[in-house]
């Protein structure tokens, strides 16, 4: 096995295997150095179009153990490594874990000191918990969604990103470690019940706030941050690519007004809602006399909180994100690298995306399995 770095060196987790979220999770914690054992489910199941592994992203870093939670000696097995372990992780529906003997009174009992962390889309409990559902519906829920967009347009959709990735993967990271701190103290485990729901509405706290005060309309397209301030905004260039402006602040959009060649004179006031669209109709005839990457050199070093607008084969590409490493390749393919940064205990990616099952006997020797136990688990038809 790979010498683990990062921060969370040490730390043993077990993924009972499932798309989206927990592996998103999974991989940050991975990427800082957690131990993570994958179960993956039998071949076969990939919850949608069947994909080459090494390009499965979210599933780097992590060994895999082909195990069939259906079988009835499954659940023993599993529990064997949950007694090892500092944390456990799962996706299912409420009340799927506990049919399959995995849920958190079986490994708190086989574990006092095991943090259990849950990820769904609407909670554990609640008029919803047992309806299925995706991002899209998660963020509808919590005003998210109604939030993004343009004004006299139909919400616009945020990829995956609000619901399955920053209200759930991340916070269901943030509450297993932070779990595994208190365990470390207390000598007890918990369940870390992370909604997606939750996670979507507590990263709307700044706009709930600012709604409360008056500053924000709940209406779309109509406040500072989601494209209603022509200062806070995308245009499109000459050369049909688009640049993304963000002078919120007076010095910035008078650079900015410099920069475009406009007369701030002839210019209603920037905090003047009313003369928005004079402003936007102005940058935006400006912004097209010029192709994005002319712009962009224009700008450099005139403080203007300017970027150009680049797509997935360009943003590696970009000389910042090269010269910071902000995407590394691996067997092949490009890929984020890890992150957060530390200064003392760097994490790294550990191993490329595995083939489901391809580290099974491998992993369940490195946790204490016995190879008569392995033998028998493989006799039964529950491990690959």
């Amino acid at each position: 096995m790979n010498e683990a770095k990062g921060p969370l060196a040490g730390i043993r987790i077990v993924e009972l295997g499932g798309i989206g979220p927990v592996p998103f999770c999974a991989m940050l914690l991975s990427d800082l150095g957690a131990d993570i054992v994958r179960i993956d489910r039998p071949p076969g199941f990939d919850g949608g179009a069947p994909i080459e592994p090494k390009f499965n992203l979210l599933n780097r870093g992590r060994r895999s153990a082909g195990i069939d939670l259906k079988k009835p000696e499954a659940a023993a097995a599993i529990l064997q490594l949950v007694a090892r372990a500092d944390a456990v992780l799962e996706g299912f529906r409420p009340g799927t874990a506990e049919r399959l003997g995995l849920g958190p009174a079986e490994c708190l009992a086989a574990n006092p000191r095991v943090v259990y962390g849950r990820m769904t889309g609407w909670g554990q409990d609640g008029p919803r918990a047992s309806e299925p559902g995706h991002d899209i519906n998660y963020i509808a829920l919590t005003g998210a969604l109604h939030a993004i967009g343009r004004k006299d347009e139909a919400p616009a959709i945020p990829l995956n990103l609000i619901g399955d990735f920053g209200g759930g993967s991340l916070y269901l990271a943030l509450g297993v470690v932070s779990a595994i701190l208190e365990s470390r103290r207390s000598g007890q485990g918990q369940v870390v019940d992370a909604a997606m729901v939750d996670g979507a509405a507590s990263l709307m706290t700044l706009i709930y706030g600012l709604t409360a005060a008056g500053y924000w309309t709940d209406e779309r397209g109509a406040n500072r941050l989601d494209s209603g301030a022509p200062f806070y905004n995308v245009y499109e260039t000459r050369d049909g690519k688009h640049i993304g402006i963000g002078a919120n602040e007076t010095r910035f959009y008078r650079n900015a007004v410099k920069l475009l060649c406009l007369d701030e004179a002839a210019l209603p006031d920037q905090h003047d809602k009313s003369g928005w669209p004079v402003i936007r109709e102005r940058f935006a005839a400006a912004f097209r006399t010029r192709t994005r990457d002319e712009w962009v050199a224009l700008a450099e070093g005139k403080e203007v909180c300017i970027a150009p607008i680049l797509s997935l084969a360009e943003a590696p590409e970009d000389p910042h994100l090269k010269a910071r490493g902000t995407f590394v390749e691996i067997d092949g393919v490009v890929q984020p690298a890890p992150a957060p940064r530390f200064s003392r205990t760097a994490g790294a990616i550990q191993r490329p995306p595995a083939n489901p099952g391809e580290h099974t006997d491998e992993v369940l020797a490195d946790w204490g399995l016995s190879a008569d136990t392995i033998d028998a688990l493989r006799s039964a038809g529950v491990i690959a």
